[in-house]
């Protein structure tokens, strides 16, 4: 049993690592148009979705399975969150040679049958119904799927849905999340749910769907759950919640979007706090600067 937990924490660790190498590879080509970082980035692509010897079937009836138990569980589905990026890769990718029509239909094909599994399979929708960042996760897969292959009613319709099923059901008026700060990596999954919010409002800026500035009667919105944890990139700022490894530079992206969204100078006051070495190199200053 351990060994098999391994394994799958291998693939799963190998998969987001070649997926963050994709989009660098990817963003560097747009950057500076260099043609070589996009080869690279395409031959990675078609090894993952596109080619029959080698890609990833669109499902994940296996993911996270247990042996003796369940052959896969609707929980593997957190371990596609990388895909929300890859399709954003595919897109830097459109200006390129490397980058052909076959390729772009076979990755739209791949995304289309994935997207249609995540909906309609029993784990896709025991997923759906999960009340924490789980659930966030599960909603932003479907949202950038479903504007990368043109369903764009799909896309609203889970953007309008989360307002109420992700951010009202997740996050208490004073900005606390209830579910994440159960865990005992409390201060981790509460930065991870937020990432989950944060990523469903910026898919929401595509097609006129406002959750940065969504907030319930009571108060409850994105913005207070970033207010609640941000005091705590003050170094004299103590934890009071259960946290295996506390790290307080995984502030920095929030952050630093938080500045340019929300236009607040105390969001670049708290970053000023922060290792100015994690600041400057996280990559989210390219989209961010502040």
């Amino acid at each position: 049993m351990l060994a098999h937990v391994t394994e799958l924490d291998r693939m799963q660790q190998r998969s987001c690592a070649e997926s963050s190498i994709m989009q660098m590879l990817a963003v560097a080509y747009y950057l500076i148009d260099e043609e070589a970082y996009a080869q690279h980035a395409v031959k990675l692509l078609r090894a993952w979705f596109l080619d029959p010897a080698t890609r990833m079937n669109p499902n994940l009836n296996y993911g996270q399975g247990v042996p003796g138990r369940c052959d896969g569980r609707g929980t593997g589905i957190i371990d596609t969150v990388a895909f929300v990026r890859l399709v954003d890769v595919a897109a830097l990718l459109e200006s390129s040679a490397a980058w052909t029509a076959e390729d772009r239909q076979g990755m739209i094909a791949w995304c289309e049958a994935y997207l249609k599994w995540l909906r309609t399979d029993k784990l896709g929708k025991d997923e759906s119904r999960a009340p924490n960042n789980h659930g966030t996760w599960y909603d932003a897969q479907i949202t950038a799927l479903a504007l990368y292959v043109g369903q764009q009613d799909l896309a609203r319709g889970t953007l309008e849905a989360s307002k109420h099923r992700r951010i009202d059901m997740q996050i208490e008026p004073d900005g606390s999340q209830p579910r994440e700060l159960a865990r005992t990596k409390s201060f981790g999954y509460s930065l991870f749910n937020i990432n989950g919010l944060f990523t469903l409002a910026n898919l929401g800026e595509h097609i006129g769907v406002d959750l940065w500035h969504y907030h319930s009667q009571d108060g409850r919105s994105i913005r207070t759950a970033l207010d609640f944890i941000a005091p705590y990139a003050a170094p004299e700022k103590k934890w009071p919640h259960p946290e295996l490894h506390f790290g307080r530079s995984a502030l920095v992206p929030l952050l630093q979007q938080g500045a340019v969204v929300y236009g607040d100078p105390g969001y670049r006051q708290l970053l000023e706090l922060l290792p100015a070495a994690d600041v400057a190199a996280n990559r989210s200053r390219l989209l961010y600067p502040w």
